[in-house]
């Protein structure tokens, strides 16, 4: 027999929040016979610990794929047709569980969800709030009689089965706006109605460092950036001089009702801005692909000049002295640790043009790791990958942990490697490379820098400015292919070849670099590049333009 009810905790990394959560649903679950799950989306001991030592289930993914996923999960790991989310750092009040079970025996087929009251509770700081806005938490409280409701958070939502069933799964696509939200809607246009409890009620808490005014900004301000492009999705973005409207009422709200929620609206406003701003500065998308022709190029030039290019410039100079100066000691202390690597660096200078191949090796021989640079003007008569091949064939590629492979063209930022190297070996790549600064030239948006993250796991990795690869890839990629003169499509095999092997790939943000002396394919024909890549490819596997993407962001020190 399944159990009447399943409650079911997606977590990632906070085993003290879900501590107290099992602690208050348990003895609720015990006496009602319902099965509790914790999904642990990014597998960490100290979570299932937790989860054991309440008597919960614990499921877990074998990476972090984000809350959609991690509901889905959950539903597929019980037959119950009561499905109970809630986030992990509740506390659930006396009589929240059976209230929900109460009201799905009582209430007619069309109702698909079924919610309660969500109360803000801040311990061990207590931000001053004037009570003129809302918190800055999900709350609810549609007050003491039951009625439908036009949405359900999160934090506190039952999901009839049969609903699921009818309306499909939650999109595991959905990022941190929108997640819920988007079922939701799909669930009222079906018909479905959604339905407050009052006597389901449960506290959402802020503890600890969290409920500080500092980390409440952060955190309203990663909510407002994901808010506006979740607001884009449906069209209903606002224009830009409504938000600056609304940007000048939150930074006067503060210091006028000596309110804490004037920074943290002021930090969420300027999040949205943030990614308006992304909208503004994003390059139109490129045409549609032709499958075999030019799916495995970017479809766009990557030039960066002009007008957008200042643009960029500046926000590269704002981002640079945005950075929080407790990332710069994390990324520091992270570049310190670790075992000493061998480090092979392969690249050609261009005598013709003016290059960067001095400051390059000085960058990298500042590091702490043991560096060979092996850099020589190009061979007549060769091809760009053919150049480095020969001097690849000067060194056993096996002897070292890491061979780098960079152009002469690239400014890099002060301790590059370590930093890189660190990042690179805290996300498991085995094939990666530096983000770009936004002013570079660079074609694909993928590697373009990212504000929040060190790394990103993605699926594709190009074949330059710079690319590392760890001994694993060195072994199965290296040396280049024969009579390979210009490389493009390489870079989409490879993703395709790590992919298979089951390699993490990715961009290290930490590291961003610059490429803006001269733009790509600045030295030979366009097409006979992409000549070279359709003989290339044709018969090997390849990630196509429309499947490049990021997969998962991470900050060092976090996962």
């Amino acid at each position: 027999m399944p159990a009447p009810v399943a409650v079911i905790l997606p977590t990632a990394g906070r085993p003290a929040y879900l501590d107290v959560a099992l602690a208050s649903i348990v003895p609720q679950a015990e006496a009602l016979g319902a099965d509790v799950l914790v999904v642990d989306d990014g597998p960490t001991p100290a979570t299932r610990e937790a989860a054991l030592r309440h008597g919960a289930r614990y499921v877990a993914h074998d990476r972090g794929r984000g809350l959609n996923a991690a509901r889905n999960t959950g539903a597929d790991s019980t037959d119950a047709p009561l499905l109970v989310y809630v986030d992990d750092d509740v506390e659930v009040r006396p009589g929240w569980l059976a209230a929900l079970v109460v009201a799905d025996a009582t209430l007619p087929h069309d109702v698909g969800v079924l919610t309660g009251p969500i109360h803000a509770r801040f311990e061990d700081h207590h931000p001053r709030f004037c009570g003129r806005e809302d918190p800055p938490i999900t709350h609810l409280d549609l007050g003491t009689a039951d009625r439908d409701a036009p949405h359900a958070w999160g934090a506190n939502m039952a999901v009839r089965r049969a609903a699921l069933r009818q309306v499909g799964p939650f999109d595991e696509t959905r990022e941190l706006y929108g997640d819920e939200q988007e079922w939701q809607a799909r669930l009222k246009r079906s018909g479905g109605r959604i339905r407050y409890i009052a006597g389901a009620a449960l506290d959402h808490r802020r503890a600890g460092d969290d409920a500080r005014l500092f980390d409440l900004a952060r955190a309203a301000y990663r909510r407002g950036r994901a808010s506006r492009r979740f607001d884009i999705s449906k069209n209903t973005a606002p224009s830009t001089e409504h938000e600056l409207r609304v940007l000048a009422g939150c930074l006067a709200h503060g210091p006028r009702f000596r309110c804490a929620n004037g920074p943290i609206l002021t930090a969420h406003s300027l999040g949205r801005l943030r990614s308006l701003l992304a909208e503004r500065l994003a390059p139109p998308p490129p045409p549609p692909a032709t499958p075999g022709v030019d799916d495995f190029l970017s479809g766009r030039s990557g030039y960066v000049a002009g007008q957008r290019g200042r643009v960029l410039r500046a926000h590269d100079a704002l981002h640079d002295v945005l950075q929080l100066p407790a990332r710069a000691r994390r990324l520091r202390t992270a570049a310190r640790r670790g075992p000493r690597r061998r480090v092979l660096v392969v690249g050609l200078e261009r005598l013709d043009v003016p290059n960067l191949m001095a400051s390059t090796r000085a960058e990298l021989l500042r590091s702490r790791h043991d560096v060979t640079v092996d850099t020589a003007p190009a061979t007549p008569g060769r091809g760009k990958f053919e150049n480095l091949d020969a001097l690849l064939a000067h060194h056993d590629v096996g002897a070292f942990d890491w061979i780098v492979v960079t152009d002469d063209d690239v400014a890099f930022p002060r301790a590059f490697l370590d930093t890189f190297i660190a990042c690179a070996e805290a996300g498991d790549l085995s094939l990666a490379q530096p983000a770009h600064r936004r002013h570079s030239h660079a074609a694909w948006d993928v590697t373009r820098r990212r504000a929040g993250s060190d790394w990103r796991e993605t699926n594709f990795v190009e074949i330059g400015p710079v690319t590392a690869f760890d001994r694993r890839a060195a072994a199965a990629l290296l040396p280049f292919p024969e009579h390979l003169k210009m490389g493009w499509g390489l870079d989409a095999h490879w993703s395709a070849v790590a992919r298979d092997h089951g390699w993490r790939i990715g961009v290290v943000d930490a590291t961003p670099i610059g490429h803006t002396i001269r733009p790509a394919a600045e030295g030979y024909p366009r097409e006979t590049a992409a000549a070279e890549a359709r003989r290339f490819l044709d018969g090997r596997p390849y990630v196509t333009r429309d499947a490049v993407r990021t997969l998962e962001a991470h900050r060092i020190g976090e996962r």
